[in-house]
């Protein structure tokens, strides 16, 4: 493998926030953009192995850390968030670029080890999921595939791959602004830029996951101390000031569509006039992973009991993960208004949030989003005690889905979800009735979840409409019987916004991140589980052991082996 040349961390060791530290970092990272982009493959896959190294090393304190800053104790089942969505998801994505890497360097495209077959209307899909033994041994019946654009064949699927690595150019400077909500979205989205899109970044950490930078400093410090990388600190008017620089030649943000509009089009009194007309402040190469009030569509079947509970936990939890701070949590549960176990689902959804404690409203401005909307609501249904800034979990049920609702309207962002119902005469035209909802009144095109009984499905026109469901929902990612919110972390799948946003209307904004499969033309990640799934998800409130089989499967993502099997399907099978 080509040896990486070590170069001095110039001024990694700087405080972090002054403006001439900012200029510093830029500097440096202007200065090797054309080393990063004339970097070979071997260098990059030695650079991945040194960066695993040391994610590995500091993932313990990662987690820990993590936990502590959102209000969670160790022994609290919940604490395993912070090391299945910090470093756990930054090892896996490390260890899959690995692979597309090894793939290029020996064939010039990453592999894809699934099938690539015809489906909708001019349209193909990659299987990308499960990608070996482990994926099927962890992720019991999941399935995934990357759609591609309508009009791509199945013979171009590989040209539209690893495009960087085919038309490499002299290299470029992206300004990642970091999320606040997950502490590996700052990292995978840096990852993503650099060896998919083949750029330098500079990472600005949002304030309220600050206190990991230092954490993040040592993961990364191979890429760090060759100006490949810097992450720095700093708010708006840093971010405002780092925006501006023309050495900073592309842009990408996690976060809320009014600070995407703010970088854009300004704050002052003419911001408003500029977006109408088009008319941006800044106009450098944008992408953006933004909010969405994201659909759980309920298809009715023959549901037993279990399947009634199990499905209850499941969308409970969809939104008690993180204290509802994901941008694919549950907002708005779609029921048939006809079904004759609505409500039961509902009181079985209502029990779980009332057995989960309440969490921390850690994010900025959740108390007030959450009392605007349950205000604004007389019947919304609040489960467990406020205290201080420990907020209820909200449902608020029966919305009218032909009214103008801000719960339609509004991610909401922090423990509050929604309820409707449609009329429809049939299951299959609820259905379609159900999407032409989703797409048409619900904010956002970021995901959807499906849930539907195999029975259900045994009837044709119900089969046929899930289909149509699956190709008709304008969501970067549709999952049926799963949290569209995995797709998230699978890696090999796509995460973004339904292609087709303009910046007049960002809704969840434009472009894909994680990607490890290096796709150009893809359109949405399509997810399918079993209508149950066992043994029980990891993410699921109530997981017993989670914590602890958290920490396996971080070990297990370091350095695979047979030998941490047993452990980790026990502890799965005690959850």
């Amino acid at each position: 493998m080509t040896a990486l040349p070590t170069m001095p961390a110039t001024s990694s060791a700087e405080p972090q926030g002054s403006m001439a530290s900012l200029d510093a970092a830029i500097e440096a990272l202007h200065r090797q953009q054309g080393t990063w982009a004339a970097l070979p493959v071997s260098g990059r896959i030695s650079l991945i192995d040194e960066v695993t190294r040391d994610v590995a090393a500091v993932a313990d304190e990662w987690a820990a850390v993590s936990a502590t800053a959102v209000g969670l104790d160790p022994s609290d089942p919940a604490s395993a968030e912070s090391a299945l969505e910090g470093p756990y998801m930054v090892l896996r994505y490390l260890r899959l670029l690995r692979r597309s890497l090894v793939g290029i360097g020996r064939d010039g495209v990453p592999p894809i080890l699934g099938s690539i077959r015809s489906v909708a209307d001019r349209q193909v899909a990659a299987r990308v999921f499960p990608v070996d033994i482990w994926d099927r041994l962890f992720f019991t019946g999941l399935t995934a595939e990357v759609w591609m654009e309508p009009g791509v064949a199945a013979g171009d699927v590989a040209a539209s791959q690893a495009i960087a690595y085919r038309q490499p150019d002299t290299g470029g400077m992206c300004l990642v602004l970091g999320g606040g909500n997950l502490s590996s979205i700052g990292p995978l989205d840096a990852l993503g830029k650099l060896f998919v899109e083949n750029r330098v970044v500079l990472l600005k950490q949002h304030p309220v996951l600050d206190y990991l930078r230092p954490i993040l400093q040592r993961a990364f410090a191979a890429l760090v101390r060759r100006d490949f990388l810097r992450i720095v600190a700093g708010g708006a008017p840093e971010g405002a000031y780092l925006c501006r620089d023309p050495r900073v030649d592309e842009l990408h943000i996690t976060g809320s569509d009014r600070t995407y509009d703010a970088i854009v089009f300004g704050t002052d009194a003419a911001a408003a006039a500029r977006k109408l007309r088009d008319d941006p402040l800044l106009s450098k190469p944008f992408s953006a992973e933004l909010g969405n009030v994201t659909p759980v569509i309920v298809v009715p079947g023959p549901w037993s009991a279990g399947d009634l509970a199990y499905h209850a936990e499941s969308i409970s939890s969809m939104l008690t993960n993180n204290a509802g701070f994901n941008c694919g949590a549950v907002r708005m549960v779609v029921n048939h208004a006809g079904w004759p176990l609505r409500s039961e689902l509902l009181g079985a959804i209502g029990h779980r949030l009332g057995s989960t404690r309440p969490r921390r409203a850690y994010y900025p401005g959740a108390q007030d989003r959450y009392d605007a909307l349950v205000s604004a609501h007389p019947g919304a249904l609040q489960f467990g005690q406020r205290d201080g800034d420990h907020l209820p979990w909200a449902l608020i049920p029966n919305l009218d889905s032909a009214a103008d609702d801000p719960c339609f309207a509004t991610e909401a962002f922090c423990s509050l979800l929604g309820e409707t119902a449609i009329d429809a005469p049939t299951v299959a035209d609820y259905v379609d009735r159900a999407v032409a909802f989703a797409n048409e009144r619900l904010w956002g095109t970021l995901s959807a979840t499906l849930i539907v009984h195999p029975a259900s499905l045994r009837d044709p026109d119900v089969a046929r409409a899930v289909e149509r469901a699956i190709a008709n929902l304008r969501a970067g990612t549709v999952s049926v019987n799963h949290w569209s919110a995995v797709g998230f972390g699978l890696g090999t799948t796509t995460w973004g916004a339904f292609p087709g946003n303009q910046r007049t209307d960002i809704q969840s904004g434009n472009g894909i991140t994680h990607n490890a499969l290096m796709f150009s033309k893809a359109e949405k990640s399509v997810l399918r589980a079993p209508f149950r799934v066992r043994p029980k998800p990891v993410w699921f409130a109530s997981h017993r052991t989670a914590p602890q089989l958290a920490r396996e499967l971080v070990r297990h993502e370091v350095s695979p082996s047979v030998a941490r099997v047993p452990r980790i399907v026990a502890l799965a099978l005690r959850g």
